[in-house]
């Protein structure tokens, strides 16, 4: 019986993906950061993913998205700590979803962050009702709701073919 090379291929680069989002995840819920050498991995993961699938014209365009995605999440977080004077997102959030578009592209990163928020509205909403005071000021790391809504992300847009 023979397997598919690009099968083996998908399973080999998803699996080291949902490694790098566990890690992500379990990092962020212990010390509250989202390490930058995490984010490079899954960066560069993302890069040989899209050079290896598409090319590698396609991979200077996923940098120049990543970068711009980048720069807006960035704008966003600064204009919420001005407005605020509270970190709503932290840079390792802003530095993952950098990384994040590689894999999933600028038309993948609504879904993304719609499966975190969802997500973590539900953690949220099951803390409350858990008994677990949730107040303005209350923090819950976002680091691994990102880190589902990547995982999730490129299954949806395969499965639905939204690319």
């Amino acid at each position: 019986m023979q397997i598919d090379r690009e099968a083996l291929y998908l399973i080999g680069s998803y699996g080291a993906l949902c490694i790098l989002c566990c890690a992500v995840a379990l990092i962020d819920l212990r010390h509250g950061i989202i390490p930058n050498w995490l984010n490079l991995a899954i960066a560069a993961l993302g890069l040989a993913n899209v050079v290896v699938t598409e090319g590698t014209m396609a991979a200077f365009t996923a940098m120049g998205i990543a970068v711009l995605i980048g720069i807006l999440f960035l704008l966003l977080q600064r204009v919420y700590f001005a407005l605020r004077q509270v970190d709503g997102l932290g840079l390792g959030d802003v530095k993952f979803l950098a990384a994040a578009a590689i894999w999933v592209g600028a038309t993948g990163i609504p879904t993304l962050l719609l499966i975190a928020a969802i997500a973590a509205l539900g953690v949220a909403g099951g803390l409350q009702l858990a008994g677990h005071e949730m107040k303005r000021q209350t923090s819950i790391p976002f680091g691994p709701f990102l880190a589902l809504g990547l995982l999730v992300t490129p299954a949806l847009q395969s499965w639905l073919a939204l690319n």
